[in-house]
């Protein structure tokens, strides 16, 4: 069976380190747990480190984290959809909102469980995912400070996550100034201006974040130590924190090129080969993994000398060349991840998930 492994000494390496730039800035930062899909033995990881402020974008997860701890501080980073007002009320402290409709039902449903509901709503600034376009943001926050139960804790942004549009020092300065202006129009106190992301950090190496921002929302660059800005990953971080290991069931010597009449395969898709290869054969590994768990484009062997041939639903295949480090039936074929592999894997009930001491 393949497994994964989240090195705890190596996530806690990665969580002190961007705990000290924040603390140093005077930043406060929520970790965005989506990553671990609810798994309780991975958010135990994170909470014996001392993190008391969680994100997530589903609701099952943040139940898993109050029954885990119920003193620790939960957010919801999407917008709710109404049929879930309730679950939201109930296991997220806060919650970020774009809809003037959506925050009057969590009002009405704060009422009934008897809560003060905190909301950080987001600003459009370029992205074009969630977010309230600049030329009506001020009528919708005076709409939402008239609801019962409902605290605005924030304003915030979203950047990159889907067409790529980078974080700048004007397009942050844009979001300050949003908060001063409902400061100064309702004299209402603003406590977060949360417009950090992983992709925002190198922001403040180079001394271009505006000092108004003061939140940051953290998940990949904690667990995968990378600078999403610059698609590298920092030199004092760990990229290694997750690991994903699969067993070879098979391994044999077979032809580079298939024999016989030419379909698509299970993802649709008419695969070319070079006549060239005809008659070449190399020694292939069967792994137990597959395409239902992982897309082999977010997963790279360790070792170099492995590449991919081809998966179906269940099972990778890999050629091993000359099969120079003589791999046998059952060893275990080490994998790095980027993000989204990490994140398919986790979702993945069919993979075991492992903590390495």
């Amino acid at each position: 069976m393949a497994f994964i492994t989240l090195n705890k000494e190596k996530l806690k390496s990665n969580f002190n380190y961007l705990n000290k730039i924040f603390k140093s800035n005077d930043i406060q930062w929520s970790v965005v747990s989506k990553l671990l899909c609810g798994n309780k033995d991975y958010l135990k990881v994170l909470m014996d480190l001392g993190i008391t402020d969680f994100c997530d974008s589903r609701i099952s997860n943040l139940k898993t984290i109050k029954q885990l701890n119920p003193k620790v501080k939960t957010t919801y980073i999407k917008p709710p959809a109404k049929r879930s007002i309730p679950s939201i009320v109930k296991y997220a402290d806060v919650s970020l909102n774009t809809e003037i409709n959506t925050i009057q039902l969590l009002s009405e449903e704060a009422i009934k469980q008897n809560k003060v509901h905190q909301v950080i709503i987001m600003i459009e600034l370029g992205e074009l995912r969630e977010g309230v376009m600049g030329d009506k943001f001020m009528q919708f926050y005076k709409q939402v400070f008239r609801l019962k139960n409902i605290e605005v804790v924030g304003i915030g942004t979203n950047l990159s996550c889907l067409y790529g549009v980078l974080p700048n020092h004007d397009k942050l300065i844009q979001l300050c100034l949003y908060e001063q202006l409902i400061e100064a129009r309702f004299n209402k106190q603003i406590e977060f201006v949360s417009g950090g992301s992983s992709v925002t950090i190198p922001l403040i190496f180079q001394s271009l974040l505006p000092k108004g921002i003061n939140h940051f929302r953290v998940g990949e660059t904690l667990f995968l130590g990378t600078d999403v800005y610059n698609n590298t990953t920092y030199k004092n971080m760990k990229p290694d924190v997750f690991r994903l290991y699969s067993e070879i069931i098979e391994l044999s010597e077979k032809p580079l090129v298939p024999m016989g009449e030419m379909g698509v395969n299970v993802e649709g898709e008419e695969k070319e080969f070079d006549n060239k290869q005809v008659g070449q054969t190399s020694i292939r590994g069967i792994l137990d993994l597959g395409l239902l768990d992982v897309d082999e484009k977010h997963i790279t062997p360790v070792d170099q000398a492995i590449s991919f041939v081809g998966a179906s639903s269940d099972m990778l295949v890999v050629d091993l060349k000359n099969n120079p480090n003589n791999y046998k039936v059952g060893d275990l074929i080490e994998f790095k991840m980027d993000y989204m592999g990490v994140l398919r894997i986790i979702n993945s009930k069919y993979i075991e998930k492992r903590v390495k001491n």
